[in-house]
């Protein structure tokens, strides 16, 4: 059964935010070979975690796409870690309540699509259950 507006949607924002995460791997790459950072050590360890986490959200993107219930549940924990990190943005001495929106609002938005296709999905299973119980 084709993937519904609501999924497809989701699986575009959810690629979107992978895309921003290659984004900042491809940053860190420069800053790295710059030699802008303090530690070579901890920027690499970054760069990897950065890279780790790029493929799964873009895996949970093809996941949503595809209508397996692993991606929408990947693509909900990405928005909570991305709330959370927005959380602590506003806090500390140096709080940065501007990222702390640029966080929170995509991931917002993106956490009730999510919200939506998961509804939209379970919806069509319970149908196909009753069709196929006729």
């Amino acid at each position: 059964m084709p993937a519904s507006p609501a999924e497809r949607l989701a699986a575009l924002l959810v690629g979107l935010e992978g895309l921003a995460l290659v984004t900042i791997a491809g940053w860190e790459i420069v800053a790295l070979a710059a030699g802008d950072t303090e530690s070579v050590t901890s920027a690499v360890a970054l760069l990897v975690l950065t890279v780790v986490g790029a493929v799964a959200v873009i895996a949970f993107a093809v996941g949503i796409a595809r209508g397996q219930s692993w991606g929408r549940s990947g693509g909900v924990v990405t928005q909570l870690l991305l709330l959370a990190v927005a959380a602590g943005a506003l806090t500390g001495l140096d709080a940065q309540p501007a990222t702390a929106v640029l966080l929170a609002l995509p991931a917002v938005v993106t956490l009730a699509v999510l919200i939506a296709a998961a509804r939209r999905a379970g919806a069509r299973r319970s149908a196909e259950e009753i069709t196929r119980g006729s």
